[in-house]
């Protein structure tokens, strides 16, 4: 039974230079080489040479920087991606991106949101994007 439960954190991590686990708290620059996982808190500045993916538990207040993003989690602050981001259920973004490609991956059960900043603060800009399994 233990074997099996170590073979499987294993596999969530492998191929990972950095991982930040569930209940880890970071404030200021963060500058990574390789992949990079991150589960818990981080606030400030996230800069990544190589994939960056935010988990669904994760809450991200800080601008990032990377060459792939994919985001699961809540993420507050602008995203640049040099080839591609990735929104995935139930993931939140609110900030602005810029990226040659985006994806969005919503399922049935759950909702993608993206909330772009509005220089003019009064007027919120919302968009919701959902899934066409869920109608």
């Amino acid at each position: 039974m233990f074997e099996r439960d170590k073979t499987t954190q294993v596999d969530e991590t492998s191929g990972t230079s950095a991982f930040l686990g569930k209940g880890s708290r970071v404030s200021g620059k963060l500058t990574f080489e390789g992949t990079v996982r991150i589960e818990g808190q981080v606030e400030g500045e996230i800069t990544a040479q190589d994939a960056l993916t935010i988990g669904e538990g994760a809450v991200v207040n800080a601008q990032i920087t990377g060459t792939s993003v994919v985001v699961h989690g809540k993420v507050t602050g602008d995203i640049t991606a040099r080839k591609r981001l990735e929104i995935r259920a139930p993931g939140k973004v609110f900030g602005n991106i810029s990226t040659p490609s985006l994806v969005i991956h919503a399922d049935r059960d759950r909702k993608v949101a993206f909330f772009p900043k509005d220089e003019r603060p009064q007027e919120e800009v919302a968009f919701k994007v959902h899934s066409e399994l869920a109608k």
